[in-house]
């Protein structure tokens, strides 16, 4: 319901206007001249104002320079209502902001024209102005640090619990996120139904990005490794930035490059390492991307482990128990702490 500000001193006039506004679906606040009327502006922020001319204490000239010279009330659509005919008053008005003039009598149906015509004009100027904005905002964007800033600062922030999936494969790909906190894994299952983890994402990095050119859905699924929040914008979004600002989207690539280069890594390791050196590398790279201090102890599923080595989960068990009995990590129910560090990075 739209809420309307009237400012009449004629109080047979007020109270009958007011009620034919009330008739039409408005909500109605009064005002008997223009000092309180003022006031109420200020306190009540009504979607539009109509005010009479000639008032005591302060007329609907004063009324309409208060209001269009304050912060608060200067967006706010202005009618005048008032017996005063004459050319040069109506456009006293007009050239001091107001929207529309009215003169009395007027017919019920001008009235509400009036009202509605006003407030469709502001809504539409002001999404205008939003947009515009947005333009404004996504045109000062010129370095992949402040793409990450205006993922956090616009994007939806979305929060998932341990184990919950973030998107699966098949899903219409139309969100890009940003890591804000945790880690994520994506993941995707070969012909024998086996999990493969094909990447990890940790704060401060993309997820979800796919083709801009085609409407294909997400290649492989996203799960929380642990608490995660993710602030996402849509595809369509981050393409028109992109498009205008081609320091970044160069910049992009070059990450995106670096990206698919781990990943080329991880498969020649997964092809041609030994077990011993598959799990010492997986346990080093969840090391690197879940904990700030190497010290610290993994929390991580052995299945998880497993399915970035590319091994067996069993064979990654024995190797894990061969692990500890060298020294070399200590493992404390599903937690496990690399004690020699250097020894795991020179393993065959």
């Amino acid at each position: 319901m739209k809420n309307i500000l009237l400012i009449e001193d004629d109080k047979a006039l007020r109270e009958n206007t007011e009620e034919l506004l009330e008739l039409a679906g408005y909500s109605v606040k009064t005002a008997p001249n223009g000092k309180i009327g003022i006031q109420l502006a200020k306190d009540t922020l009504p979607d539009i104002i109509i005010c009479d001319i000639m008032m005591p204490e302060v007329d609907g000239y004063g009324v309409l320079q208060e209001i269009s010279t304050s912060e608060l009330t200067k967006h706010i659509p202005f009618i005048f209502l008032s017996a005063k005919t004459e050319h040069k008053e109506i456009r006293k008005g007009m050239d001091l902001g107001a929207d529309d003039y009215l003169t009395k009598p007027f017919e019920e149906e001008d009235l509400i024209s009036a009202i509605e015509s006003r407030i469709a004009k502001h809504k539409i100027l002001k999404n205008r102005i939003a947009e515009n904005q947005e333009e404004a905002e996504n045109d000062s964007i010129l370095t992949l640090h402040e793409l990450k800033n205006f993922f956090d600062d616009n994007g939806e922030e979305l929060h998932f619990e341990q184990g919950e999936a973030i998107y699966q494969e098949g899903m219409p790909s139309n969100t890009i996120f940003l890591v804000l906190k945790g880690v994520v894994k994506c993941h995707a299952m070969d012909e024998e139904g086996k999990e493969l983890i094909t990447s990890l994402y940790r704060a401060d990095d993309f997820l979800g990005i796919t083709s801009f050119l085609k409407n294909v859905p997400y290649q492989e699924s996203a799960t929380a490794l642990e608490p995660v929040a993710l602030a996402g914008i849509s595809k369509e979004n981050l393409k028109n930035i992109l498009s205008k600002n081609h320091t970044i989207s160069i910049e992009l690539m070059e990450l995106l490059t670096g990206n698919i280069a781990d990943i080329k890594q991880q498969l020649l390791q997964m092809a041609y390492s030994s077990v011993r050196k598959k799990t010492a590398q997986t346990l080093l790279q969840f090391a690197q991307i879940m904990t700030s201090n190497t010290n610290d102890p993994l929390k991580i599923s052995r299945s998880d482990l497993a399915s970035v080595a590319g091994i067996a989960t069993e064979s990654l068990i024995r190797t894990l128990s061969g692990f500890k009995k060298e020294g070399l990590i200590e493992i404390e129910g599903r937690n496990i702490k690399i004690i020699e560090l250097k020894a795991l990075k020179y393993i065959n």
